[in-house]
């Protein structure tokens, strides 16, 4: 039957073990990575020289990057050789420039005991994430003649290796096409060629997103120089651009569309480096810019607005939207684009190309943003349009619409009178109540082709 000793004789044992000598640990750090290919001397009139089949033991903790996998053996040897090292612990942590890491191992746990001219030993590991001045941060503890303590500190420096810049287009009122540049920002000294294994865009919460590629079919056979050219391999200097599609998916998403200040998602790409090493970096945050609506007065320059993919319908509702939560903020002489936009106006499906002399039926999505209903009356004014034109009546009367983003559809009809490409502009709402006007920015673009059938007519 087990029994408990008192109190105060387990205090007592505590204090004359406290007491007994112990041997002074000797800690050991040493990065875990791989070796670099050697490089001769260049003899020729060249920037780079020739790799050789030698490898090479990378100085202190050599080159890291973002997206490493920063790996460290830790051993504690007892060098002494009649005495052991008691009570050891053996903690570790990584400081990054913004937070202190604790990095398990498998010396966590309750104190040991090492025996003479014994050792432990152990690894940690942690993705790296920051850029910046990182801290191995090592202590180990014993006990001899009461608690002690070494600790010791390995700086070394976090670089980026590719910088990565976004560009987003509005592809319409639930997409957007998103450009993700990459360069290999490395420096030639260091080797520093790359491979990206693998580039994908993680999209919101509620969006889906798909890489778009040129297609391969019918070319047959792949040169030496495409096949290089598609491994994704970069040398220092080198970019590479990678297009993403990136559209509402869930049934909330499609319904509310994509605005301004929307989270799209983020890049993530997988390279590797000369001996096989890893990594993983991300993008920052993606988000949906705003629309590119120029001013569009009587007396401002030429733009190349069209409302047509623009997302402004969508944008002018969130806008509308924000408002009525928080009311109006800023400066008093700032509109919001709900304000500026009360009623939008918004082609459904209009035709990229038109024949000269043939009508074309276009309709139109008007949708009430303020929070008032209005009488409008959509009216296409002759003298503000040129190339294509109104056919038949211009002024037609759309009916009350609701407020809150009450909506309903009117169908125009146009015609086209010269070759060449045209914005079809000139569209005002008018709310016959209160004689208020508003312009609306161009529809949509076309391209006008000829009447091929009609000159051959003619020659005939």
């Amino acid at each position: 039957m087990a029994t408990t000793q008192p109190p105060q004789v387990a205090a007592a044992a505590s204090a004359i073990d406290d007491l007994l000598p112990s041997a002074v640990p000797t800690l050991k750090v040493m990065r875990l990575q791989a070796p670099q290919l050697g490089q001769a001397p260049s003899t020729l009139l060249s920037s780079e020289g020739t790799l050789s089949s030698n490898l090479m033991l990378p100085d202190s903790f050599g080159v890291i990057h973002v997206g490493e996998t920063f790996a460290a053996y830790l051993g504690v040897l007892n060098a002494a050789a009649d005495v052991s090292v008691r009570g050891l612990t053996v903690s570790a942590q990584l400081q990054t420039p913004s937070r202190r890491i604790v990095l398990p191992s498998r010396l966590d746990g309750t104190p040991a005991d090492i025996e003479p001219s014994g050792g432990v030993d152990a690894i940690v590991a942690r993705t790296l994430e920051e850029v910046g001045p990182h801290i191995l941060r090592v202590e180990v503890g014993y006990v001899s003649n009461g608690q002690k303590s070494l600790r010791k500190f390995y700086r070394f420096n976090v670089t980026n290796p590719l910088s990565i810049t976004e560009s987003v287009v509005r592809g319409g009122d639930a997409k957007c096409l998103v450009t993700i540049r990459v360069q290999n920002t490395m420096e030639k000294p260091t080797k520093g060629a790359v491979t990206i294994s693998d580039v994908r865009f993680q999209p919101s919460t509620g969006m889906a997103s798909e890489q778009i590629a040129l297609s391969e079919e019918g070319q047959g056979s792949v040169s030496a120089l495409d096949l290089y050219d598609s491994c994704g391999r970069l040398q220092p200097g080198e970019s590479y651009q990678y297009l993403f599609s990136v559209r509402a998916e869930s049934e909330a998403a499609k319904l509310r569309g994509i605005s301004y200040g929307d989270d799209l998602g983020q890049a993530v790409l997988t390279y590797h480096k000369a001996m096989g090493e890893t990594g993983v970096i991300k993008s920052s945050l993606v988000v949906c810019p705003p629309t590119a609506l120029g001013d569009e007065r009587e007396d401002s320059a030429v733009t190349n607005f069209v409302v047509h993919g623009s997302g402004l319908s969508v944008d002018v509702a969130a806008a509308a939207a924000h408002r009525s939560l928080v009311g109006r903020g800023g400066s008093g002489d700032q509109q919001s684009l709900d304000e500026r936009l009360p009623v939008t106006v918004e082609p459904i499906s209009p035709p990229s190309t038109m024949t000269m002399g043939s009508p074309e039926t276009v309709s139109l999505l008007v949708v009430n943003h303020s929070s008032q209903p209005m009488n409008i009356q959509l009216q296409m004014r002759m003298n503000e349009q040129s190339g294509v034109v109104t056919c038949g009546q211009s002024y037609l009367s759309v009916g009350e619409v609701g407020a809150s983003g009450g909506s309903t559809t009117v169908d125009i009809r146009l015609i086209a009178l010269v070759r060449g490409l045209f914005k079809i502009q000139g569209a005002y709402c008018v709310d016959l109540s209160t004689g208020t006007e508003l312009k609306q920015p161009p529809l949509f673009q076309v391209f006008v082709q000829g009447n091929d059938s009609g000159v051959e007519e003619e020659k005939q």
